[in-house]
């Protein structure tokens, strides 16, 4: 009997170890299973990672190109706007430019300056010197002096304002070149000019006849100081 149990018991263990080496086997691999699973989706997540690292840079190089290569909106010139009003004016030393340039701001016109070829020196000048540029020009009524400033159209202006300094009681003789130039057609012209105390005299009238067309009208002599008030007070007057 003692021997059965023993028999038994031994069988009993036996079947116990059996159990338990089993148990641990299938231990050890569901933990193998799990650390490959685990060492997978790590895996898998840093592809993710390196696949998303180099799609950004390029999306953002691709932006960074279209707004490079984008080409700028074509911009149309935008026409300056052409007043009915010219302001035409010779000045050798500033004096005429200053006038025509504040007749300008009363009348909303445009300007343009008649510029000699050859400019006026201090010496040229010099009205006491008889064989000073000037005063040569002035004795000869036939000379006539290149203009070096670029053609000038008339269309679509209705007035103009044409300035000059007085010179031994004369218009200078390149505003001579000027008028026989140009056809006024129906354009109203007003003359004007700057001196120290000499007035417009017969300067007017001889370029009105050397010009051979506009209407124009009695101009009027002003000193270098004149303000925007008193031209505005004479424009008004002509209207």
């Amino acid at each position: 009997m003692k021997r059965i149990l023993s028999i038994i018991m031994v069988a009993f263990l036996l079947a116990a170890l059996t159990a338990c080496s089993s148990s641990l086997q299938t231990g050890e691999m569901m933990t193998q299973e799990e650390t490959t699973d685990a060492q997978a989706v790590t895996e898998s997540q840093e592809e993710n990672i390196e696949n998303t690292s180099n799609v950004l840079p390029e999306t953002a190089q691709e932006g960074t190109a279209q707004d490079t290569e984008a080409e700028p909106e074509s911009e149309t010139p935008v026409p300056a706007a052409h007043s009915d009003v010219l302001v035409v004016y010779f000045s050798a030393t500033g004096t005429t430019k200053g006038v025509a340039e504040r007749i300008a701001n009363v009348t909303g016109g445009d300007l343009y300056e008649i510029l000699a070829e050859q400019p006026y020196s201090d010496e040229d000048l010099n009205y006491h010197d008889a064989n000073s540029r000037t005063t040569h020009e002035q004795n000869d009524p036939d000379i006539r002096p290149e203009i070096e400033s670029e053609d000038v159209s008339f269309e679509g202006y209705k007035a103009i304002y044409l300035g000059y300094p007085i010179w031994h009681g004369q218009a200078p003789r390149i505003m001579s070149t000027f008028v026989e130039k140009y056809s006024f057609g129906d354009i109203t012209v007003i003359p004007f000019c700057t001196s120290g105390s000499s007035g417009i005299g017969q300067s007017a009238v001889t370029l009105e006849g050397q010009a051979g067309s506009g209407s124009w009208l009695s101009g009027e002599r002003f000193g270098g100081n004149v303000t925007e008030d008193e031209l505005d007070s004479w424009i008004s007057e002509m209207q």
